[in-house]
């Protein structure tokens, strides 16, 4: 699944508008790497996104198309 897409079905971002845009700004980074919004991520991948003064790390724990608002946490861990 594309980068853009599984932080939007995740609910790690809002959009996958402003999603895209972090991307591009360098924002988001995928093992360490800063990764492009087309970026492939795969089950184990740690993402990490800085907002600001603030930084999210994430391992990848699931790949889903569409989940459920409630159900959006089961996709990934916080480290």
């Amino acid at each position: 699944m594309r980068l853009d897409k599984y932080l939007k079905v995740s609910r790690l971002i809002k959009r996958r508008s402003v999603a895209n845009e972090a991307c591009d700004a360098g924002r988001v980074m995928i093992n360490g790497k800063p990764s492009k919004a087309g970026t492939e991520v795969k089950m184990g991948d740690i993402i990490e996104i800085s907002f600001g003064n603030k930084t999210v790390k994430v391992e990848v724990t699931g790949i889903q198309e569409t989940i459920h608002k409630e159900d959006a946490e089961t996709l990934f861990k916080y480290i």
